[in-house]
């Protein structure tokens, strides 16, 4: 199996030269980020930020997001969103092998941050000739990506929308990856991490995307969506958390996937900033902070908690039992939301003035 069959026709590749330097003090000498773009090329645009398991292919995972008249609309935006650093869709991370070497990086690959992630979408953007961001967009570890977009580059972002998600990574939270991250590890053929795609710690990586699952659904999602039905051997939430599994081991890396929540345990907006608070109040771009009324993950108050810090936002609580995972699943009404923000704030308008300059 090759990831690369996951990788978008429409999928473009930019190549940066290097070197990359990294948050933590390491260096990539190269780096290439796979990205999709929609519309027509412009000086501004709206970037979208995908979570954790996500790619380039917004309009996919999004999809309902994307037309005429949507918050996303093609016909009168310029869309840019890229496959992470450290993912595994063509942007390099640990498939992918560094100039001049036979293996994958593998486990060598270096620790990566938000922040890093953050930086080198930039250098995509000054590669496409984007000076400024009408808005930054994108949920759990996306909206991550948009807080430090407003932090990194205040003076390139006009507006933010982040959705489900945290200043910094919790402690809850941070447990779970680690749980996740030791059912990988548990795994015998787990080995050194040098392993060819589609082999090595599958049943581990299965395993990690079940707890996450857990995680992404609330009780009562479960509850009314399987009860205690099963089929002949097992209950069928059991079928339903080996079916997920089986689906995310056929599609990405055991490494971009501990690659990526090692990021996102990693985030702190207050780091190096003061506080969170101070690092929070000192974003004054005009924000939508989405929360879900049932999200375990990032609860509501929490996400309502971040808001209240931020000198100019407004929230909306998405009110479904479907847990985290909701700003997928109710995305008509998530499009309704950003398209009434982007209207209260003329960014559309913002974008046309900057189409015919």
């Amino acid at each position: 199996m090759s990831l690369k069959r996951w990788i978008s026709e429409q999928t473009e590749f930019f190549e940066f030269e290097g070197p990359f330097a990294l948050e933590n003090g390491g260096t990539l000498p190269q780096i290439r980020i796979a990205y999709r773009t929609w519309g027509t090329p412009q000086s501004t645009a709206t970037l979208v930020c995908h979570a954790l398991t996500g790619s380039a292919d917004a309009d996919d995972w999004w999809a309902d997001l994307f037309g005429p008249g949507r918050a996303l609309d093609p016909e009168q935006d310029y869309i840019v969103c890229a496959n992470v650093l450290g993912g595994c869709y063509g942007t390099t991370g640990p498939t992918s092998r560094a100039a001049g070497a036979f293996e994958p990086y593998g486990t060598s690959f270096p620790d990566i941050t938000i922040r890093d992630i953050v930086h080198s979408q930039a250098l995509l953007l000054d590669h496409l000739g984007v000076e400024s961001l009408d808005l930054v967009v994108g949920g759990s570890m996306g909206g991550m990506q948009v807080l430090e977009w407003a932090a990194l580059y205040p003076d390139r972002v006009a507006a933010i929308a982040p959705i489900a998600t945290g200043p910094t990574q919790s402690a809850w939270t941070i447990a779970l990856s680690e749980a996740q991250r030791q059912a990988i590890k548990a795994d015998a053929a787990f080995s050194d991490g040098r392993y060819p795609l589609g082999a090595g710690p599958v049943q581990g990586l299965a395993a990690a995307r079940s707890i996450a699952m857990i995680s992404y659904r609330s009780p009562q999602n479960f509850g009314g969506r399987f009860g205690r039905d099963r089929g002949d051997e097992v209950f069928a939430v059991q079928s339903y958390l080996r079916y997920q599994g089986e689906k995310l081991v056929d599609r990405f890396d055991a490494n971009t996937y501990l690659s990526l929540i090692g990021a996102m345990d990693s985030h702190d907006l207050g780091r190096g900033r003061g506080s969170v608070a101070e690092a929070l109040q000192a974003i004054e771009q005009p924000a939508l902070v989405v929360s879900v009324s049932s999200d375990g993950l990032y609860p509501a108050s929490e996400v309502e908690a971040l808001a209240e810090e931020l000198p100019n936002a407004e929230t909306y609580e998405i009110d479904a039992p479907h847990g985290h995972d909701a700003f997928l699943i109710r995305v008509e009404e998530l499009n309704d939301r950003l398209v009434h923000f982007i209207e209260k704030h003329g960014l559309r308008k913002r974008l046309r003035r900057a189409s015919l300059a």
